[in-house]
Parts: C-alpha cells; sequence; structure tokens
C-alpha cells in the first residue's frame, strides 16, 4: 500500500484533531514546514524526522511511503458480551494485529463474551472492531452501556423507542423507553465495524 507523507498527515489529523502547529511542535519543526506536508509540497523527510513522525503517529510510516504493506497494532480493552449482564469493566487484555485500514476505521476491539450475536457471524470468542460514537444509524450493530452492563446488539429505533435485537432466536429482543434510557442510562459507545474470529 503506497501512500504519500500528506495523506498519513491527513489520516492523523482526522484521527486525533491536533493541528499542524502542534504536530510541529511535537515533531520539533516549524509551523510552515508541518504546513508543507500537510499540503503536499514537502514529500520526503530526514531519518530523523521520518522516526519521530513514526513515534507520533503510532507506527512506521516509511515502508508506506516506499509502497510496502504494514501492519499495526490496536488495544483490546476488555470483553463485551453478546448476550446480557455482562459488567461492563475495561479489562486492557493486550493488543491485536491489524491491518492499517482497519486502523483508521476502528478504534479498538473487545473479546465477545457469548453467543446472541451467531446468527451473523459474532461468535463466543470472536474480537470486535468498534470505533468510538454515540449515534448510530438504524440497524447498525452497536456496542450499547445499559447500567453496569455492556452488550454488543442490532441497534433499532421505533417511535422513540430503542430496540437491541439479538441475531440469535433464543435471546430475548430488548426494548427501551425513553424513561428507562435517561435513567438506567441506556448509552451507545460504540459502532462494530468488523469481527474475527479465530478457530
Amino acid at each position: 500500500m503506497y501512500m504519500e507523507l500528506k495523506e498519513i498527515i491527513r489520516e492523523y489529523k482526522e484521527r486525533t484533531g491536533l493541528s499542524d502547529s502542534e504536530i510541529a511542535r511535537r515533531v520539533g519543526v516549524s509551523r510552515s514546514t508541518a504546513t508543507r506536508w500537510s499540503s503536499g509540497e514537502i514529500r520526503k523527510v530526514g531519518k530523523d524526522t521520518l522516526d519521530k513522525l513514526s513515534e507520533l503517529v503510532g507506527y512506521n510510516i516509511e515502508p508506506l511511503l516506499l509502497g510496502m504493506d504494514i501492519s499495526v497494532r490496536l488495544p483490546v480493552l476488555g470483553y463485551v458480551k453478546a448476550g446480557y449482564d455482562l459488567f461492563a469493566e475495561e479489562n486492557y487484555l493486550g493488543e491485536e494485529e491489524t491491518s492499517l485500514n482497519d486502523r483508521k476505521a476502528g478504534d479498538y476491539y473487545l473479546k465477545v463474551s457469548g453467543d446472541s450475536m451467531k446468527g451473523i457471524g459474532i461468535l463466543d470468542g470472536s474480537l470486535v472492531l468498534v470505533r468510538r460514537c454515540s449515534t448510530l444509524n438504524n440497524g447498525d450493530i452497536g456496542v450499547v452501556l445499559i447500567g453496569d452492563e455492556v452488550t454488543v446488539k442490532r441497534v433499532l429505533r421505533k417511535d422513540r423507542v430503542l430496540i437491541l435485537e439479538a441475531a440469535n432466536p433464543d435471546v430475548e429482543t430488548r426494548y427501551f423507553s425513553p424513561k428507562e434510557i435517561r435513567e438506567l442510562p441506556v448509552q451507545i459507545i460504540g459502532r462494530v465495524i468488523s469481527c474475527k474470529t479465530y478457530f
């Protein structure tokens, strides 16, 4: 996968919200230099700067500039229940090697416990790639916090009711009124982007 320096810088800025000025400060160059990276006016940098940029973005960018594929690592932040009643507890489980495209699409992995989503291939022990968000489109697979428990379900809205639908006929679909959403509370904390299952 070939990427230009400007694409790497732009992707990093989108992911972090940092400005050219802040990138310049962290790497130890002038703001105008960082701006010229972003615009594509500067395409190549020296080895020391390349190392600092790699440290900043969190992966070695040199292979990308040379047209080579790379893999990066994302944290596995704990368990999510494909079912109900697993208490939300962020247990760092290590890191998962992934592609740069997955790194761009998602923020972290969660390990699935339970089989309520097996009908769409999310199995007990699967790793789901999650993008942090607080809203979903109707029908998206989401990671949802219900009070102190966390679950992965298809999220639907109908007449102000939030519906959490399993992909297993043996697991009940749950319905939450606006009052329950406020009081429990029920919060969307992420969208499931993809799933990895190891056999």
